[in-house]
């Protein structure tokens, strides 16, 4: 086996100076793990139970171990081939998408640990999980890679073929530009979605079983125990009166 090949990162496409990657694929792939992490908190949320997450953690773990070592061997990149196998590809550098996934590389890892290993959710895990359901999303949805521009401001200059091409668009299209009234009606979506958001998880504390269980969720071990203790004084108390009650 030529190794030196086994490990060339990204593949040669004649007309591009730099190895590339399938932009298609990539989003494809994003869409999948979404899904996966979609249905993990939802079962977590929804079932209290965190087994799919446990299972959906590990396989991501080892998919972006396998992304940054050979990207052609990685099981939710070689789905997403299987999706778009028929659509023409959008070839953008591979580099900057080795450090985009070096970064969700980072963020897997530790959430193997805490959430297989030693399972102790708190506020700051469950934001590791959500930080990476958004750059999925991103990616899925509209192209947009983070990493990428992180790429990009450490690199001190524009990497070659970013997805969208936006690493080479200078000047945009009429159609890409907003309208005096487009940017209005944009501004009111927007405070009103963020609006809607801020007052399901204030205004309604105890009203939906979600947001009952986002907040037992983002407790930590001490405040959950805290509740328990208290739950258990409040039945103890409770006992007690009941005795002297009947007496």
């Amino acid at each position: 086996m030529n190794w030196k090949a086994f490990f060339a990162y990204g593949e040669k496409v004649p007309g591009y100076e730099v190895r590339v990657l399938n932009e298609r694929e990539a989003r494809a792939a994003a869409a999948i793990l979404f899904v996966g992490a979609f249905l993990g908190l939802a079962n977590g949320v929804m079932l209290g139970t965190a087994v799919f997450s446990e299972y959906f953690v590990t396989f991501f773990a080892i998919d972006f171990t396998l992304r940054i070592i050979q990207p052609r061997y990685a099981p939710s990149l070689m789905l997403g081939r299987f999706f778009v196998q028929n659509q023409k590809p959008e070839y953008v550098g591979a580099a900057q998408k080795r450090f985009a996934w070096s970064l969700g590389f980072i963020l897997a890892w530790p959430m193997f640990y805490y959430l297989v290993i030693d399972f102790q959710p708190n506020p700051l895990k469950v934001l590791v999980c959500l930080i990476c359901m958004a750059l999925l999303f991103f990616e899925a949805a509209f192209s947009i890679c983070l990493g990428c521009k992180i790429f990009e401001w450490v690199k001190g200059k524009d990497p070659k073929y970013c997805p969208g091409g936006v690493c080479e668009m200078n000047i945009k299209e009429p159609i890409q530009t907003f309208s005096p009234a487009q940017k209005v009606i944009l501004i009111i979506t927007v405070l009103v979605m963020g609006y809607g958001i801020f007052a399901y998880f204030t205004k309604l504390p105890d009203r939906t079983v979600f947001v009952k269980k986002m907040k037992t969720l983002m407790m930590s071990q001490a405040e959950l125990d805290k509740i328990q203790k208290a739950k258990e004084k409040a039945e103890e108390d409770a006992f007690f009166d009941d005795d002297e009650d009947n007496e």
